[in-house]
C-alpha cells in the first residue's frame, strides 16, 4: 500500500520553530518530486515548498521554511522557523514522478499523485 504520513504538527507560539515529517511507505521517494502544501480555513490549498531537481518556495515562506529529504529514511521534512499566525493551516505532503514535475510546477499545479492525510499546525500565543 502506497502511503504518505505526516507528523510533527501542533501548537506553537509566534516566532517559534516546528519541523514536520512526511514518511513514505510502499514506495521509495528517490525518483519522486515531493512537496509541502497547506490549507487554511476558508482558503484554497497552496503549494509552499517543493523539491525535485530544483527547489521552490512560495513567497509566503521563503527565507523561513526549508524542505529536505532523507532518502535513507524515505522521509521528507519541512523545517519551519519564525512562524506567524498566518501560517496556521493543515499541512500536507505529496509526491509524484520527478519526470513529470519540476519543483515549481509541483507546487503550482498540485499533482494527483500520492498525498498524506495532513497535520494541523496552529500558531498562536
Amino acid at each position: 500500500q502506497l502511503q504518505l504520513v505526516e507528523s510533527g504538527g501542533g501548537l506553537v507560539q509566534p516566532g517559534g520553530p516546528l519541523r514536520l515529517s512526511c514518511a513514505a511507505s510502499g514506495f521509495t521517494l528517490d525518483y519522486y518530486a515531493i512537496g509541502w502544501f497547506r490549507q487554511a480555513p476558508g482558503k484554497e490549498r497552496e503549494g509552499i515548498s517543493c523539491l525535485s531537481s530544483s527547489t521552490y518556495y512560495s513567497d509566503s515562506v521563503k527565507g523561513r521554511f526549508t524542505i529536505s529529504r532523507d532518502n535513507a529514511k524515505n522521509t521528507v521534512y519541512l523545517q519551519m522557523n519564525s512562524l506567524k499566525p498566518e501560517d496556521t493551516a493543515v499541512y500536507y505532503c505529496a509526491a509524484d514522478s520527478a519526470l513529470l514535475f519540476t519543483a515549481q510546477t509541483m507546487c503550482v499545479i498540485q499533482p494527483k499523485g500520492h498525498w498524506g492525510q495532513g497535520t494541523q499546525v496552529t500558531v498562536s500565543s
